[in-house]
Parts: structure tokens; sequence; C-alpha cells
């Protein structure tokens, strides 16, 4: 079954919208490009208008274009670092934008969206790989010793509380009733 981008038929109540149009071509929704690493492959896709997108399937190459001193170049991707979007693009080294990748003059951050426009466009970073993920790890090594003393402090709490308090004094016997 195709994938369909209009709006729902019912309603968050769940009654029934009576439609007001049929589906419409430019309503198809497509797979994502998850574009890799490999000899250069590009898809033209037709728009709504007769506007063209291109699918980015497979790069080699980016355009690095460093904002301080205003030159692009031309560099080869070599690997893919990380990507913040999934930690499975990661694994399979997927590039969409935001995602950090290692080329020939050093790492960089992708800036546009392959999947879309049919090329890189990157910038370069100076962040360490090695750095950051020690600092994720780091962070999340703080995060579980806060949490333990979070609940060992509520504990010992609720222990200084019932060891406080006073003893309830226990209610006098009945007197027994004279035969």
């Amino acid at each position: 079954m195709a994938r369909w981008q209009g709006l729902s038929r019912r309603t968050k109540s769940g009654a029934r919208l009576k439609k007001h149009h049929e589906k419409r071509k430019a309503e198809l929704g497509r797979p994502e490009a998850q574009t890799i690493i490999g000899e250069p492959r590009v898809k033209q896709i037709r728009t709504r208008g007769g506007n063209h997108k291109y699918r980015a399937l497979r790069l080699d190459y980016c355009n690095l274009s460093d904002p301080n001193t205003g030159k692009a170049e031309k560099v080869r991707i070599l690997d893919v670092e990380s990507n913040p979007a999934n930690k499975e693009y990661t694994r399979r080294k997927v590039m969409t934008k935001g995602a950090l990748i290692r080329t020939e003059t050093g790492y960089a951050i992708i800036t546009n969206r392959p999947g879309q426009e049919g090329f890189i466009a990157a910038i370069p970073t100076q962040i360490d790989v090695d750095a950051t993920q020690k600092r994720t790890i780091s962070a999340k090594k703080k995060k579980r010793q806060t949490l333990q003393r979070k609940r060992i402090g509520s504990a010992s709490g609720t222990q200084k509380k019932t060891t406080t308090r006073k003893p309830v004094a226990k209610p006098a016997p009945k007197p027994k009733a004279a035969p």
C-alpha cells in the first residue's frame, strides 16, 4: 500500500470527516533516501508544479565551506562518525542533516538535507570524536549517580522520620465486666 501524507479522515475524538477532495498525487509519501557513502547515485523525483527534487542515495564527496575564510572546496567523505538523528543511522553510516562526518581535511558537520537536494554541504568543526564520546559517557554516569543519591536520600529520610516520631501510646485495656 502506498504512503499518503494527506489529512486524516478522522477527528481527534474519532468522528468521521467529510473529504473535501480526493487523494492528490502531491500528497503521496515516499520512502526516505538514507544517503550512504559510495559511488554517487542521485535519483530525480517530480514534485508538485512540475518541479524536481534530487534524492541522493549514495555520495562520496561533499562541498566543504569554511565560514571564517569564506572558501569552499570539494572533499572526499571518509566516514560517518555520529548521527544525532538516530543511533541506528550512526551504525549504518547514513548521512542526514547534522551528522558528523570525517573528511580528507578533518571533521565536518552536514548543513543541508542530502535526501532532498542531491548533494552534501558541510562546515568544518573542531570536535574531537573521542572526547565527545567520553563527555556523553561521563554525563550518563553523573546522571546515574544523582539518581542513586536521590533514591538513597529519600530512603534515609523516611527512616529518620520513623525513628524520630514519638511512640504512640497504647490504648488502655478495657475493664472486664462483672458477672
